[in-house]
């Protein structure tokens, strides 16, 4: 048993390409549910010619409560595997080859998301470098190898002691068979994390998997906002995984969206790319029809990501509390005039043309980013139509913890107050629940609280808080991940979001979030684990906000399960694979290998050396003072709406200013 730590980096070997360590998220002492760490035992046999002077520093380099780990000689009298299992206290045991190294953080990845699904094995990625990097890759859907690849050895998993039970698990030394384990296991019983967790030395780069595919990523105006930018993650995922993607937009001309549903030159462009797959999402900003999805599923595959319900409606993004969407869109629709607004006489005409397209043999399949929006697809699309979960992609190494003192330094921040987040695009929008939220702060506002408001917030003054920081949109996500960062809770009191990402956002820079248990926020936070969800009754959320308030442990201790817990979720890796298994059941790609990725991928975590910077542009630029004042005039006198006739000039005006020379 290894008991001391010999200097060297965390990751076990000198000159390996990871940077600083990211500042670190101090481990909780239990699990979330209050019951001990699993009790993990490492079992590495030794082997002549293997260099293992890495394997046991980077062990050591865990920071795991209860961790033993055993440096097995071969030619022992009993075989490893049944030794193991014959031998009590431990509930999980990792199968570490000699030369192979954990990455930074492995085990509690693994073992948190072991005690939130009680999965019996949960597997991450394995880096694979020699002189370098090669790739990254996670276990193969079906336990098998692609030919010529490096064997599966299990390092990458953590079994539960229970699943290595059975005569088929070992291999005829007696060590364990992982494939073999992997395979036995029912899929329910499995789970991958998108992170890397198993560093393992090869001779030689492992030979080419199949070729990606092309992928077309069609949006409507493009990727600001909170729907584009989801769609631009996952065409960044989609690329690390292989692919080819390309990215296509329909219409520069938003003003012009209620009456176009051609879009030629952007219909050309994707017909000369001749695409596997087109990715569409987020097109009403561009058009209020599905024609233009309908035609291109006629010529080939189309998936359609619900960023929102556009697609299954009407007219609107979010039904919030109106039926019409199940029984019948129509004229009496409550808001024609709130964006995307569509003139009430064609309410009805549009819900049948969308859902026409859906009900096309060759229509598109529908891609929800949660559970709650699987249940309103399934609900709402005509019957048959595919309907498939997968996950967003976020990127975790730019939305990850600082050093919160000196982020509020930077930012001019009060070091001693506690800081309470809020953030969209625009904050005081009607499905946001403004009036709710306003109701919460100020039930909380004293000296020593303050509030942050990112995103378009026209008119401070209507939150009525006496310490407001208000920086406006942040279109750079290095800068948004720095006043995330600064903060200490993130609350919002939005009812209608289909998944919710900047609770994500918020808990990867080890920030929780306060919410309400509805829509997908109930799979956007984790209910004790990366934040709190509260019943939508009054005062519900003004209650649980001053109880977090007042509890500054209980804040620590659910941001550090929240950065845990969420960069093992919602990264670029995790989101591939969950595309990887939808383009799998479409029959896309075929095979039972290893889902692969670009060496590129490590440079996407926070413990390695090459961080990527973050993406600029990804909100609209803020609007000059007297847009803004023009602004709150028109809401005071019409509200969000915008009226048919006021649409109709707006349109005439592009027009007109296009057509000049």
């Amino acid at each position: 048993m290894t008991d001391a730590a010999p200097s060297v980096p965390a990751h076990g070997i000198a000159g390996w390409p990871f940077g600083p360590a990211a500042p670190a998220v101090a481990r909780p002492a239990a699990l979330p549910d209050g019951r001990p760490w699993p009790r993990i035992r490492i079992v590495t046999v030794t082997a002549a010619g293997a260099d293992a002077a890495g394997t046991a520093p980077s062990v050591l380099r865990q920071d795991y409560p209860e961790l033993r780990h055993d440096l097995v000689p071969p030619g022992i009298d009993r075989t490893p595997i049944e030794t193991s299992l014959a031998e009590p206290g431990w509930d999980a045991l990792l199968w570490l080859r000699a030369g192979d190294l954990l990455a930074p953080g492995a085990l509690i990845a693994l073992a948190l998301e072991a005690a939130l699904t009680g999965a019996a094995a949960v597997a991450g990625l394995r880096v694979l470098f020699a002189s370098a990097v090669v790739g990254l890759d996670s276990p193969g859907l079906a336990g098998a190898e692609r030919p010529g690849g490096v064997q599966f050895t299990g390092g990458e998993v953590l079994w539960m002691r229970d699943a290595l039970r059975g005569s088929t698990i070992r291999d005829a030394d007696g060590r364990l068979d992982a494939s073999a384990a992997w395979s036995a296991l029912p899929d329910p019983a499995r789970r991958r994390i998108g992170r890397p967790v198993l560093l393992q030395r090869v001779s030689a780069t492992p030979a080419a998997g199949p070729e990606g595919l092309s992928i077309v990523s069609l949006t409507g105006t493009g990727t600001q906002g909170g729907a584009g930018v989801a769609q631009r993650r996952l065409a960044v995922a989609l690329a690390l995984a292989g692919h080819r993607v390309t990215g296509v937009v329909l219409s520069d001309r938003p003003e012009a969206a209620e009456w176009t549903d051609d879009f030629p030159r952007a219909e050309a462009a994707i017909e000369a790319a001749a695409p596997d797959l087109v990715l569409a999402g987020n097109l009403h900003g561009a058009t209020r029809s599905l024609d233009v999805v309908g035609r291109l599923a006629r010529r080939g595959p189309v998936a359609l990501v619900l960023h929102d319900l556009f697609p299954l409606t009407g007219r609107c993004c979010h039904p919030r509390d109106c039926t019409r969407a199940a029984t019948g869109c129509d004229a009496a629709c409550p808001g024609p005039d709130e964006y995307p607004q569509l003139g009430p006489g064609r309410i009805a005409g549009m819900q049948a043309r969308k859902r026409a397209v859906l009900a096309e043999p060759a229509g598109p399949w529908l891609l929800a980013n949660s559970d709650w929006t699987l249940a309103r697809a399934q609900e709402l699309a005509p019957s048959g139509t595919p309907a498939i979960k997968i996950r967003l992609a976020f990127p975790t190494a730019t939305f990850r913890p600082g050093d919160r003192t000196a982020l509020r330094r930077r930012l001019g921040l009060p070091e001693g107050d506690v800081l309470i987040l809020i953030s969209a695009v625009i904050v005081d929008g009607p499905d946001k629940g403004f009036s709710d939220l306003r109701a919460a702060l100020q039930a909380v506002a004293r000296p020593g609280v303050g509030v942050v408001a990112i995103g378009r917030l026209d008119d401070p003054a209507r939150l009525g808080l006496p310490t407001l920081f208000a920086p406006g949109l942040i279109a750079d996500e290095e800068a948004l991940a720095a006043w995330y960062g600064a903060c200490d809770l993130h609350v919002t009191a939005s009812r209608h979001e289909t998944l919710g990402q900047t609770p994500i956002e918020a808990g990867l820079c080890g920030v929780p979030t306060l919410a309400y248990r509805t829509s997908g926020l109930t799979s956007a936070v984790i209910d004790g684990v990366s934040g709190r969800l509260v019943p939508m009754k009054p005062g519900a959320l003004a209650q649980a906000l001053a109880e977090l308030v007042e509890d500054n442990e209980a804040r620590a201790r659910l941001g550090a399960f929240a950065r845990i817990a969420l960069e093992s979720r919602p990264g670029r890796a995790a989101a591939a694979l969950s595309l990887d298994g939808v383009l799998r059941e479409r029959g896309l790609l075929s095979g039972t290998g290893r889902p692969s990725f670009a060496p590129a991928m490590l440079g996407h975590f926070p413990f390695a050396a090459r961080l990527q910077p973050g993406a600029t542009g990804t909100v609209p630029a803020p609007s000059p003072p007297l847009v803004r004042r023009l602004r709150r005039a028109k809401q005071m006198v019409l509200g969000r709406r915008m009226p048919l006739l006021v649409r109709r000039c707006l349109y005439l005006a592009g027009t007109l200013r296009r057509s000049r020379p």
